[in-house]
């Protein structure tokens, strides 16, 4: 069974977060999954995401965006209680950068709120 993502409800978070117990519940709730296929379903793709950025595969979600692997290289960093130089080794951080449709929904549901500030948080590396 297939749905379009606007048939998905949101209603009444009891957090400010979605969780993957939430999606779940959303699973079981809106498609009639039962509960135990829900839960494994969304452990099943996250997992399939954090895997494939393990790996250093890029994961690309049309129409929502794309997760990379970046490596930052080493740099010079300083203690903030002392001021001890130190350095901080080069590592491996995950990004994620928003689809032109989602920025473009995201903006959209801000201008119909009446919101005159955006305060965008995605890709923080």
């Amino acid at each position: 069974m297939r749905m379009n993502a606007a048939e998905f409800t949101l209603e009444a978070l009891e957090t400010p977060a979605l969780t993957k117990a939430h999606l779940a519940d959303l699973l079981f709730e809106q498609i009639g999954l039962n509960k135990r296929e829900s839960k494994d379903m969304v452990e099943a793709f996250f997992d399939l995401i954090a895997n494939s950025l393990i790996e250093g595969t890029d994961v690309k979600i049309s129409g929502f965006g794309n997760f990379q692997i970046r490596v930052k290289a080493p740099r010079p960093g300083r203690n903030p209680r002392t001021g001890e130089a130190i350095p901080i080794g080069e590592r491996r951080v995950a990004t994620f950068h928003a689809s032109a449709k989602l920025k473009e929904q995201i903006h959209g549901s801000i201008e119909q709120s009446g919101t005159s500030e955006v305060e965008w948080s995605l890709g923080a590396e």
